[in-house]
């Protein structure tokens, strides 16, 4: 037996994996912005880079340390904004070998004219070779479609080099853009312009959807869940249906055709329950009308069951699987821990609301450790090839959207992505957090920005859709969710579906 001590030092053990498996999970989501990102890859790539030019050059002694000041701010205009007007490798490359071409052509002309003047000092220039340097790095660089703000940098620190070594220090400057640039070119393409596919959580997982089969329309729910899982070619469904006692389970899984059921399945108490275990007390049709009431109950939720399964692997071709757990605690409870035992990494479930509000079971399922789509069907619709993505910033939610928005549509329907701003002041930041947030997707995403409230947007537009996708907002406080209640629950009726999203 252990004794106090050893289960201590297990407790504590366990405890430290689950804070660092939460802080790794954190981080992967903080790592997911493109802005953080982005500013990560600067804070790694550009000292790395450097750090290995200068070791280059330090085996050299006759290159010239001057070639570093705009090598390591061009590595950094390339890494800050890879998809903009300065991040082409060949511009970088060009831009700053033409810019020491240049600065020692303003060497030479100013010694043919005679102008050249050294000034006072170690490093002084004079100020017509200065200005011929600049002038020349601006025309040629424009002239060629090769401007880059770091060929000034080259072109001015060429005047600087010892007199002779003006070719070395040039060919110093193209083989050191050129490493730069080889390293840049594979980051972005190998990494960057995939990280929707690397980083994102939702693109790798959210295939095996658990769907409970409750609320007003489930079947509609259920076949959402399979068009996002068929995406995968691991995806999987599960139906679920939670019954309130362990005789009526067993009943309803004994009922149940082998090709449907799971092998094992949880139940609310903890232990796991054989698929095909017959009942501790089967119930006896013949005995009494009560007992016969029973049994047809149950045969007719097992046959529902098995033709909504049996629908969903004909329409979407995904393997679909049933589950009876055993409730009596708390609904949320039940489905989340079945998800854990069916190995489900998305619960979706049909929208319930209690008084005009959310309901308690969709709340509890929002608090779990599972991810949460819930559903409000509009019209009973099975498919969705015109999706809005409204959002407010980038977030690990706001990726979720976008990727199951491109699993419904395929390559055949169309997903707007939106923001609304106050004015036209705030146009262009929303602008750019769109951009950043569709270029990880290679779905074509159309992005919009509207000058109007949300409320206002959804209500002219949503009729152009089949679904809108919002995100459940649970990392607001329940304050700021007091003063201003998320969007969902501000907006009822819209001519289109409703899918919020939740990341656990």
């Amino acid at each position: 037996m252990r004794g106090p001590l050893e289960d201590w030092v297990l407790a504590a053990v366990a405890r430290l994996r689950r804070i660092e498996r939460h802080e790794v999970r954190a981080f992967r989501r903080w790592v997911e912005r493109t802005s953080n990102l982005v500013h990560l890859s600067i804070l790694v790539f550009v000292p790395l880079l450097i750090a290995f030019v200068t070791a280059l050059s330090n085996s050299a002694s006759r290159l010239s340390f001057l070639l570093f000041p705009p090598l390591a701010s061009g590595t950094y205009t390339l890494f800050a904004d890879p998809e903009g007007q300065y991040a082409s490798p060949v511009r970088f490359v060009a831009g700053l070998t033409v810019g020491a071409l240049c600065g020692w052509g303003a060497l030479v002309l100013a010694t043919e004219l005679g102008t050249a003047d050294g000034g006072t000092g170690v490093f002084a220039v004079g100020a017509f070779e200065a200005a011929i340097a600049v002038f020349l790095a601006g025309v040629v660089t424009w002239a060629l479609n090769i401007e880059e703000p770091s060929a000034y940098s080259t072109a001015l620190l060429g005047l600087l080099v010892r007199p002779g070594t003006e070719f070395e220090f040039t060919v110093s400057i193209l083989l050191a853009s050129s490493i730069v640039a080889f390293i840049f070119t594979l980051w972005r393409e190998r990494f960057y312009e995939r990280r929707a596919q690397i980083l994102y959580e939702s693109t790798q997982g959210d295939d095996h959807v658990l769907v409970p089969m409750r609320g007003e329309n489930p079947d509609a729910t259920a076949m959402l869940g399979a068009r996002l899982a068929a995406a995968h070619d691991a995806g999987a469904v599960v139906l679920l249906d939670v019954v309130d006692d362990e005789t009526a389970a067993s009943a309803e899984r004994a009922a149940l055709d082998d090709e449907w059921r799971v092998e094992r399945v949880a139940t609310d108490g903890g232990t796991e329950q054989s698929g095909d275990a017959p009942a501790d007390d089967p119930p006896d049709s013949t005995a009494d009308g009560e007992a016969g009431v029973t049994d047809r109950a149950v045969a007719e939720a097992a046959t529902r069951l098995e033709a909504r399964a049996g629908e969903i692997e004909r329409r979407v071709g995904v393997p679909c699987q049933v589950v009876v757990a055993v409730g009596g605690g708390s609904p949320a409870a039940t489905v989340l821990k079945t998800a854990r035992e069916t190995n489900c990494d998305l619960v979706a479930a049909a929208y319930e609301q209690r008084h005009g509000a959310l309901s308690p079971y969709v709340r509890d399922l929002f608090r779990g450790d599972t991810d949460v789509l819930v559903h409000r069907s509009n019209a009973g619709r099975t498919r969705w090839k015109r999706v809005l993505v409204p959002v407010r910033r980038a977030s690990d939610v706001a990726h979720s959207m976008l990727d199951f928005a491109g699993r419904l549509v395929g390559h055949t329907g169309r997903v707007c992505v939106c923001s609304c701003v106050t004015g036209e002041r705030e146009r262009r930041r929303a602008e750019e957090m769109l951009a950043d947030l569709v270029e990880a997707f290679d779905d074509g995403f159309e992005t919009r920005v509207a000058t109007r409230s949300i409320e206002r947007y959804l209500t002219e537009t949503a009729d152009e859709f089949d679904l809108v996708f919002m995100g459940a907002s649970t990392d607001r406080s329940a304050a700021s969710r007091l003063v201003s209640p998320p969007t969902f629950e501000r907006i009822q009726d819209l001519d289109a579906d409703v899918a919020i999203v939740d990341r656990s």
